[in-house]
């Protein structure tokens, strides 16, 4: 259990890192990614951050897009 919790910490820390890279708030990308389509506000964004919601792979389709980077970087330091 202790595992699955730094791991989903860890992911948290790289959307974070992402997010921060491209100079966005955490209520802007919302905006974004609804615009592109994928339903998902800033509470529930926020938790996948925090480690405390597991992402769902459509969020992860739409943020590689928005970011323009690998899926290596999501899961970058993660065992």
């Amino acid at each position: 259990m202790e595992q699955k919790i730094r791991r989903d910490l860890n992911m948290g820390d790289n959307l974070r890192k992402l997010r921060n890279q491209k100079d966005i708030s955490q209520e802007k990308l919302c905006v974004e990614l609804q615009r592109r389509g994928c339903d998902i506000g800033r509470t529930t964004y926020a938790k996948y951050e925090a480690g405390e919601l597991n992402i769902k792979v459509s969020v992860l389709i739409q943020l590689k897009d928005f970011y323009g980077c690998s899926y290596d970087e999501f899961f970058e330091g993660l065992s």
